[in-house]
């Protein structure tokens, strides 16, 4: 299916962000135009209430409205926005207001769809593998609700997806109350994210699949880097296609685990907003690597958004 060259912008509403990518596709290539980020919590209590909060709703419309003045600024006349894709993911999927939020937005002119786990673990297979031809390839996206683990070669469909209720804000609320987290508490849960997500990898090696690569988007992948490289100031430059040790993500969580949330905020590459659930997603990731018996993943900053961007000028999403 050819693409329709244009300008085009995808909102991901997740459980822990809210993010905005404007891009120009021509040819077959994208060109970011813009690009924004904000950590607006959507998913606070919704694993234990089933319901978003008002002042989670309130926080994700005010990061809206804020996106809304990048839109107009980028829909020109001689590039008009063709179309805006939004989708919210795993905070959305499990509570029951979910259609108050849509209203809401709506309100704002942003029509908002609710994906299955299946079909974002699609459109983020299909942003992240471009950059790996002819590779097998495994691809994790930790959210704050729900982890994607997607496997497949580099430019054709998937093999195997599947999206678990193992996310880093769902797995703190569970899990890691104290501050730091006690010993057992970071045990029970490596232990429930082993065991809620072995059985996806013991059907990928009863299948043959081997995986060359595994590739890990979003926040908690992106943030090892950038602590790892103390940038004060985030360069996608240095973060895009770098490669982490399986050693060196053990020591960073375990170090950070080992630290209150106060000084974890103070962490060089480190959004102090996610430092609350920061050790959460090290444990999901480390534990992935271990199911996957990899000894490290490459970071990328290519994901859902541009799994978006490619739909939509497909006339598909």
């Amino acid at each position: 299916m050819t693409c329709e060259n244009g300008r085009y912008g995808a909102l991901d509403i997740g459980t822990v962000t809210c993010r905005l990518l404007v891009a120009d596709v021509e040819g077959g290539s994208l060109t970011e135009v813009a690009k924004e980020y904000a950590i607006t919590d959507l998913g606070v209590g919704v694993d234990a209430a089933g319901r978003l909060s008002e002042e989670a709703m309130g926080r994700v419309l005010t990061c809206v409205d804020r996106y809304g003045e990048v839109l107009a600024r980028c829909d020109t006349p001689d590039h008009p926005l063709r179309r805006l894709i939004a989708v919210a993911t795993s905070a959305a999927r499990d509570a029951a207001n979910a259609d108050e939020f849509a209203a809401r937005l709506a309100e704002r002119g942003v029509t908002l769809t609710v994906i299955p786990g299946e079909k974002e673990a699609a459109l983020t297979f299909a942003g992240a593998s471009a950059d790996f031809p002819d590779e097998n390839l495994l691809v994790v996206d930790i959210g704050g609700g729900s982890t994607e683990l997607i496997a497949g070669r580099a430019g054709a469909a998937p093999v195997a997806s599947h999206s678990f209720n193992v996310g880093c804000r769902r797995l703190t609320e569970r899990f890691l109350r104290d501050d730091p987290p006690a010993p057992d508490a970071l045990a029970a849960a490596r232990a429930w994210a082993r065991e809620t997500m072995a059985p996806y990898f013991e059907a990928l090696a009863e299948d043959g699949f081997a995986i060359d690569r595994v590739v890990a988007v979003a926040g908690t992948a992106t943030s090892v880097v950038a602590i790892r490289e103390a940038l004060a100031v985030y360069d996608s430059s240095r973060v895009h296609g770098a490669q982490v040790t399986a050693p060196e993500l053990r020591a960073m969580g375990e170090r950070l685990a080992a630290v209150p949330l106060e000084e974890r905020r103070a962490t060089v590459g480190l959004d102090p907003k996610r430092a609350g659930v920061i050790v959460a997603g090290l444990v999901i990731l480390e534990e992935v690597l271990a199911l996957a018996g990899a000894d490290g993943y490459t970071a990328s900053e290519s994901d859902i958004l541009r799994g978006m961007i490619w739909e939509a000028a497909k006339g598909c999403a």
